[in-house]
């Protein structure tokens, strides 16, 4: 009885060995059923599974892609005998022209395999059809040679067969013809004379014996010399053959290291196609980019342009002002001339009114720096604007009413203050607006 240990080796020992034997793109694991009961499949539950996890999808992707890929001398190799005869032999050719050829001449779809620089691409299940006929085709070839052989061997047996047979009826003929003369007389008498006639017939045969000695002495002289000139040129030719077979190893070495710096090559030569799609696509999206920035540039001077026009009326409206200023410095003037005992009060208001206008020109100044705040100095300008109207109220109700000119000064003195405090903002606005022109920047 097994554990559960030993039971969950041995199962894992048969999956990993089912892994091994196959080319597994990716793995999965899968519960056949949710009640955990042994030998139970639920089809819609692992379904479920399987088209959630992606693996339908990326099945269906795989056999649109090219999944299955060979060498183009591998391939030339494996199935060159599904059509031996569009390969000639005896004359070299290129493997991926010999592979081009041989996929062209099969009665396959054309459109489920791709060539490519080193390899052949096929869609899912094509390989297994060039298997399928590969196979087909050895089988019809083993069976071909096994009738040949087996025409070869039979035929050979049948002629030693009609050998034999030709042997017998020739044994048999003499037989018969030898027992039907032995007893004739002329036999009896030829069998008494041919021992006599055997001597001469052997000094015949010594004498020829002789000769032929002699004859084959002498060949064999002729021989031995020139088994000795063979031998010589053996030595050489075994010297020669040695140094062929040195030559053709060191060839091999340079026709290897060749073929290892040509696929060295191409592999360069994919990754430097890969390398300039790459800096390609990067260039386009910086095109893109500079060209978003080139928009954005001129939109900016766009409303820098605006910013300008807009300044230049502010700049116009200030001037405005500064005259209303100076016509009112004039009234102040007056105003000091007829109002004797004020005169320190009115001095003091003209310092004042001169701080302002200092504060007015530095105001100026900043908005001519500042391009972003437009609007927040267009609402300065209209309370400067209303404070000079009030200005311009109260003095004039100064020189109506002498008795409201202390009135008219505290006023003035509070739209002093308002003034200053406007100022301090529009300082606070000039600093952020620069901040924001640095960072822009």
């Amino acid at each position: 009885m097994q554990t559960v240990s030993s039971q969950f080796r041995e199962n894992l020992h048969k999956l990993m060995t089912n892994l091994r034997s196959t080319h597994p793109h990716f793995v999965r694991c899968l519960i056949p059923n949710e009640s955990k009961t042994p030998g139970l499949m639920e089809n819609f539950l692992v379904i479920h599974q399987l088209r959630c996890n992606g693996v339908l999808e990326g099945i269906r992707i795989c056999r649109k892609g090219f999944p299955s890929r060979i060498l183009y001398a591998d391939f030339k190799q494996r199935y060159k005998v599904l059509n031996a005869s569009v390969i000639p032999e005896g004359q070299f050719m290129d493997n991926k022209k010999a592979s081009e050829k041989l996929l062209g001449s099969i009665d396959v779809n054309h459109e489920d395999y791709k060539f490519g620089h080193t390899k052949v691409f096929f869609k899912a299940g094509l390989l297994g059809v060039l298997e399928e006929m590969r196979d087909e085709k050895l089988a019809s070839l083993v069976g071909m040679l096994q009738a040949l052989s087996r025409g070869f061997l039979m035929r050979r047996e049948f002629s030693k067969m009609m050998e034999r047979r030709e042997s017998i009826y020739a044994i048999q003929y003499n037989i018969r013809s030898f027992m039907n003369v032995k007893t004739w007389p002329w036999m009896k008498l030829y069998f008494k004379i041919k021992p006599l006639l055997q001597s001469a017939e052997t000094e015949k045969e010594l004498a020829n014996m002789k000769e032929n000695y002699d004859k084959m002495t002498a060949d064999l002289a002729k021989a031995l010399s020139t088994k000795k000139q063979m031998e010589e040129k053996l030595v050489a030719l075994m010297q020669e053959k040695n140094d062929l077979a040195l030559q053709v190893a060191s060839d091999s070495e340079n026709l290897n290291d060749a073929e290892e710096r040509c696929e060295g090559l191409i592999k360069s030569k994919i990754q430097l196609e890969a390398k300039l799609k790459e800096m390609t696509e990067r260039l386009e999206d910086e095109e893109e980019i500079n060209a978003e920035l080139t928009a954005k540039k001129r939109k900016l001077e766009d409303e820098c342009s605006e910013l300008k026009k807009d300044i230049d009326d502010l700049e116009l409206t200030l001037a405005k002002v500064e005259k209303e200023k100076h016509a009112t410095e004039n009234k102040v003037k007056n105003l000091t001339e007829e109002m004797a005992s004020m005169d320190e009060s009115v001095a003091k208001l003209t310092k004042e009114k001169k701080a302002l206008q200092e504060a007015h020109q530095q105001t100026l100044d900043d908005l001519q720096a500042e391009e972003d705040k437009v609007n927040t100095l267009t609402k300065a300008k209209t309370k400067l604007e209303q404070q000079v109207d009030d200005l311009e109220g109260s003095l004039e109700q100064e020189k109506k009413l002498r008795m409201d000119l202390e009135r008219a000064k505290r006023k003035l003195e509070g739209d002093l203050k308002l003034a200053q405090e406007s100022i301090m903002d529009l300082e606070n606005d000039k600093q952020q607006a620069d901040e924001k022109i640095k960072k822009k920047e």
